[in-house]
């Protein structure tokens, strides 16, 4: 949890911003989530080339999502309560592909996501 004299900041996260290690890497602590789901949106995979991100996450290709236009369309994932200083942290982690937009959640919440660019 933040601590209390920060500005909190929701995180929505549907794919490698899950994973502890690139939690701790990213933020120096691991993050306590709640299930949560954006509508109107469709996943697909893109390829990471940059060779930082790929070692934090172990991972080649990405989870990437755009809108669908079809509001029955929903992304699962977390949201996370992070510092503002955190969610730098996410912007320096996320490659030009993604963009970072503010979403309403399924749950009423409206909180920062990374889109496809």
């Amino acid at each position: 949890m933040p601590p209390s004299n920060e500005t909190v900041e929701l995180l929505f996260s549907y794919g490698t911003l899950q994973l502890e290690q690139v939690q701790l890497e990213s933020f120096g602590r691991l993050l306590e989530g709640e299930d949560d789901a954006m509508p109107g949106n469709r996943q697909a995979m893109v390829e990471i080339t940059d060779p930082e991100v790929v070692r934090r996450s172990g991972e080649r290709f990405h989870p990437i999502v755009g809108p669908s236009g079809d509001p029955s369309d929903e992304i699962a994932g977390k949201v996370f309560r992070i510092t503002s200083a955190e969610l730098a942290a996410a912007d320096r982690y996320e490659v030009s592909d993604y963009k970072r937009v503010a979403v309403r959640l399924k749950s009423g919440k409206e909180a920062w996501v990374y889109i496809r660019a």
